[in-house]
Protein backbone atom coordinates (compact mmCIF):
# COMPACT_ATOMS: atom_id res chain seq x y z
CA UNK A 1 0.00 0.00 0.00
CA UNK A 2 1.30 3.44 -1.25
CA UNK A 3 1.93 5.84 2.03
CA UNK A 4 -0.50 8.55 2.00
CA UNK A 5 0.74 12.30 2.86
CA UNK A 6 -0.81 13.80 6.20
CA UNK A 7 -1.09 16.80 7.31
CA UNK A 8 -0.91 17.92 10.81
CA UNK A 9 -3.46 20.88 12.07
CA UNK A 10 -3.44 22.87 15.41
CA UNK A 11 -6.00 24.98 16.41
CA UNK A 12 -4.46 28.51 17.13
CA UNK A 13 -7.58 30.96 17.96
CA UNK A 14 -10.84 30.40 19.20
CA UNK A 15 -13.89 29.35 17.53
CA UNK A 16 -15.45 31.78 19.93
CA UNK A 17 -18.05 34.53 18.54
CA UNK A 18 -17.26 32.90 14.91
CA UNK A 19 -19.84 32.07 12.02
CA UNK A 20 -21.63 28.43 12.83
CA UNK A 21 -20.52 26.98 9.84
CA UNK A 22 -16.62 27.75 10.95
CA UNK A 23 -17.57 26.03 14.31
CA UNK A 24 -18.22 23.31 12.49
CA UNK A 25 -15.65 23.05 10.36
CA UNK A 26 -13.55 23.32 12.62
CA UNK A 27 -15.23 20.43 14.61
CA UNK A 28 -15.36 18.06 11.59
CA UNK A 29 -11.63 18.45 11.70
CA UNK A 30 -11.12 16.93 14.97
CA UNK A 31 -10.68 20.48 16.75
CA UNK A 32 -12.46 21.77 19.32
CA UNK A 33 -10.60 23.79 21.79
CA UNK A 34 -7.23 25.97 21.59
CA UNK A 35 -3.87 24.52 20.61
CA UNK A 36 -5.17 20.99 19.92
CA UNK A 37 -3.83 18.78 17.22
CA UNK A 38 -5.05 16.50 14.40
CA UNK A 39 -3.00 14.41 12.00
CA UNK A 40 -5.04 14.30 9.05
CA UNK A 41 -5.09 12.38 5.73
CA UNK A 42 -4.03 15.08 2.88
CA UNK A 43 -7.24 15.20 0.95
CA UNK A 44 -8.43 17.76 -0.89
CA UNK A 45 -11.66 17.59 0.60
CA UNK A 46 -9.46 18.13 4.12
CA UNK A 47 -7.50 20.78 2.36
CA UNK A 48 -10.97 22.74 1.30
CA UNK A 49 -12.54 22.61 5.55
CA UNK A 50 -8.57 24.01 5.98
CA UNK A 51 -8.42 26.79 3.87
CA UNK A 52 -12.33 27.74 5.03
CA UNK A 53 -11.03 28.36 8.55
CA UNK A 54 -7.31 29.23 8.22
CA UNK A 55 -7.61 31.86 9.84
CA UNK A 56 -8.25 29.97 13.05
CA UNK A 57 -5.56 27.08 12.33
CA UNK A 58 -1.99 26.68 11.44
CA UNK A 59 -1.34 23.80 9.20
CA UNK A 60 2.05 21.93 8.54
CA UNK A 61 2.93 18.40 6.81
CA UNK A 62 3.04 15.44 9.30
CA UNK A 63 6.22 13.57 10.05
Amino acid sequence: MANKKKVKVTQIHSASGRKPDQRQTLIGLGLNRMYKSRVLEDTPAVRGMIDKVKHLVRSEPAE
